[in-house]
């Protein structure tokens, strides 16, 4: 099973589908990255808030994988933004990491109550420049937060990991994001299981007449977006499940029903505004 990388707007590139550790207890964390390893995940997602770093290094490790076949995210958890704190906060994700350098580090929200994301991704660049960051991106940011830290620094992130699902599709960010050559990361991209996506007509004639599940559709259709993806699981099956959406094509028809599912309005939105995360 390869995975398909895409090219990133600072020349290098990323695995289009990965494994998201959000919520995964620490406990398991060290078992169910090495699970993900086996079955050929090769890009880990995770933050310094999911309290889980200790348990992707362990994974890491001891998987034997050469350290340029893996593609490694953390995060910039939001009180870290203000002076020397970004590069002291890289480097105990380093160092729970078991790593010299991430591949991708992420402003966690941009906080803006507090003012200081700008700040917090010009510590960015300087973190790049230093060789302990691949690559620099963002979360959660909304087009006014992405104007705002491009025209200021003349550095476009090369992602934007948003909540992105069909009752969510958030089209001005990805509109905006898309003109400045920078790729959407969608997280909950099976809507946490907050709504009844599976059961949308939409998604499950689409499973049937391919012979898919439900999630397979729904993955199917973020690759086909051309959104990178890491849904999340501890369940070896459902890893496998979820990594097995390269064999089949939507229908032009089966994209646009699922297209169709988000009324535009922001009313399928199922966790916090990045405004109201302070």
């Amino acid at each position: 099973m390869t995975v398909p990388s895409l090219p990133l707007n600072d020349g290098h590139t990323i695995p289009q589908l990965g494994y998201g550790v959000f919520k995964v207890p620490a406990a398991d964390t060290e078992r169910a990255v090495s699970e993900a390893f086996e079955l050929g995940y090769r890009h880990i997602d995770t933050a310094a808030i999911y309290g889980n770093e200790e348990g992707v290094g362990a994974a890491i490790a001891a998987s034997g994988i050469p350290r340029d076949e893996l593609f490694i995210t953390t995060k910039l958890w939001n009180d870290r933004h203000d002076g020397e704190e970004p590069r002291a906060a890289l480097g105990e994700s380093l160092d729970k990491l078991g790593l010299d350098a991430v591949d991708l580090y992420l402003v966690h929200w941009p906080t803006p109550a507090h003012d200081n994301y700008l700040h917090a991704w010009e510590k960015l660049i300087e973190l790049r420049g230093a060789g302990l960051a691949t690559s620099i991106g963002v979360s959660n940011f909304l087009v006014p937060h992405l104007e705002r830290i491009v025209g200021a620094t003349g550095v476009a992130p090369v992602v934007d990991q948003i909540e992105l699902h069909p009752a969510y599709q958030q089209r001005e960010v990805v509109e905006w994001a898309g003109a400045h050559e920078i790729r959407i990361e969608a997280w909950g991209p099976l809507g946490q299981g907050k709504y009844d996506l599976f059961g949308l007509p939409a998604v499950a004639s689409a499973a049937a007449a391919h012979g898919k599940t439900p999630a397979q559709v729904v993955l199917r259709w973020h690759i086909e977006k051309g959104n990178i993806v890491f849904p999340k699981s501890v369940r070896r099956e459902r890893l496998a499940e979820n990594l097995d959406v390269f064999d089949f094509a939507l229908s032009a028809a089966e994209v646009a029903a699922i297209d169709a599912i988000d009324p535009g309005d922001g009313s399928g939105r199922v966790s916090a505004h990045p405004d109201e995360v302070n």
